[in-house]
């Protein structure tokens, strides 16, 4: 998922290729389009986990609009966008986390129908996104990462749409909570790889700073 992989490593002044901004522009939209439709979606159906979905796509727009932002910037620019990321990603993770476990003690049980929809719809999205960005999957490190974000998250829709059928034929809130609360940690768990990859990156900035 976009959150889970989505790692800065670049050289001090990567080369900016005019086709591949435009293909994280139109990746930039149609994931800022997901998220408002999984987000929407995800608190009329009281499904957690289209919520926790939902923050992917936001992590995964937030990781275009980063590279968008930072192409042919410096390291330290770079660095400090992926710390701004990573607070936006651990944020909305402990709101999600604490969605699931409200939804736990309440025992509200989701629409399955709804979930099974919208994953459907998410998993469209996200192949279309990962056709566009598999030209680039070779790439730099950058290119690399945000295809792979791309191809990942397309695991966690189909976790949904399990989860969905799960709920569905269970009757049962548990397997929509299950697969938030797995995805929320996961988130948690990336936005501290990424503080820490970016803290690492400042570090390595500073000192070559120094040393000039």
């Amino acid at each position: 998922m976009g959150m889970h992989c989505c790692h800065h490593e670049h050289e001090e002044k990567p080369k900016v290729d005019g086709r591949y901004r435009k293909i994280l522009f139109w990746a930039l939209l149609i994931n800022g389009g997901m998220f408002a439709v999984e987000l929407l979606s995800g608190l009329q159906a009281d499904s957690v986990s289209l919520l926790a979905d939902s923050l992917d796509f936001l992590g995964d727009a937030a990781n275009y609009g980063i590279s968008l932002w930072v192409l042919g910037m410096g390291l330290a620019i770079r660095a400090k966008a992926s710390l701004l990321k990573a607070a936006s990603m651990g944020a909305f993770g402990v709101w999600v986390l604490g969605s699931t476990v409200w939804s736990a003690m309440t025992g509200t049980l989701p629409e399955a129908l709804t979930m099974g929809v919208i994953g459907a719809l998410a998993l469209a999205a996200n192949l279309g996104v990962a056709a566009m960005l598999y030209a680039y999957r070779e790439g730099d490190s950058n290119m690399r990462s945000v295809w792979l974000c791309t191809r990942n998250d397309a695991l966690g829709n189909i976790a949904v749409m399990l989860a969905a059928l799960g709920v569905f034929g269970s009757g049962s809130a548990w397997p929509d909570l299950i697969v938030a609360g797995i995805m929320a940690c996961l988130a948690l768990s990336a936005a501290v790889q990424v503080l820490r990859h970016a803290r690492k990156e400042l570090r390595h900035d500073h000192e070559a700073a120094a040393k000039a």
